[in-house]
């Protein structure tokens, strides 16, 4: 069994770029896996690819692997020079129509030292709102680094949340927001990517299109406002 064509957004003998379903693990983690984690899906089909960068459990979107260790390692080195990353999300409240976030964030601790310190690193998060709803306000970022959690990190910060996001959001408001919607997960879609091609050095533009569930909502959030 392999991927859905449709889902395959970009691929030649170096990277693979596929759209990756909010639910959806890219890589195994600590906990039992309930379904095939994406990468060791991808890997019967493509054997030797390598996770270059991943997405949250409920985030969708652009996701991209190397098709050898040797593509995995340039892009590193690089440093992702020159990469950019575009997200939609759904956010608390209304925040100011631009900005850029300029906090530092706390790395991944590593799990098999119990002494590691916490080490913060610089993190920037550009946005603008594209439409408010009230309560609600759908945003587009940009992220100059990948920091964990990034996005979900930097507008609970902010005071603005994303809508559902039970681990830094305002779970009252979650709780009233699945009453009156019914959904569940939170709304973090990487929509676009664009990157220099790491063997050939060409501007590479890719795109994925909304998940069913995120046009529903904000659908839905149009037609309340009409």
């Amino acid at each position: 069994m392999s991927i859905d064509p449709h889902r395959i957004l970009f691929s030649d003998n170096h990277l693979l770029v596929v759209s990756k379903l909010s639910g959806e693990l890219v890589v195994k983690g600590k906990g039992k896996v309930g379904k095939l984690p994406l990468l060791d899906f991808l890997k019967k089909e493509y054997p030797g690819l390598q996770t270059i960068h991943r997405l949250d459990f409920e985030t969708s979107g652009t996701v991209s692997f190397a098709r050898n260790k040797i593509v995995a390692q340039k892009i590193r080195e690089s440093r992702f020079t020159g990469w950019q990353k575009n997200y939609l999300t759904l956010v608390k409240g209304m925040p100011k129509k631009k900005g850029v976030i300029r906090l530092p964030l706390p790395t991944r601790r590593n799990p098999k030292s119990k002494n590691s310190k916490q080490i913060f690193v610089e993190a920037v998060t550009k946005y603008s709102v594209i439409e408010s709803f009230g309560d609600v306000s759908l945003v587009e970022c940009e992220i100059e680094t990948g920091r964990h959690h990034q996005i979900r990190r930097h507008f609970a910060m902010l005071g603005h949340p994303l809508v559902l996001d039970e681990e830094y959001g305002d779970r009252k408001f979650n709780r009233l927001f699945v009453r009156e919607y019914g959904f569940r997960k939170f709304f973090l879609h990487a929509k676009a990517l664009e990157f220099p091609h790491p063997m050939t050095g060409k501007k590479i533009h890719i795109e994925a299109l909304l998940p069913k569930a995120f046009e529903q909502m904000l659908q839905r959030l149009y037609d309340a406002v009409v």
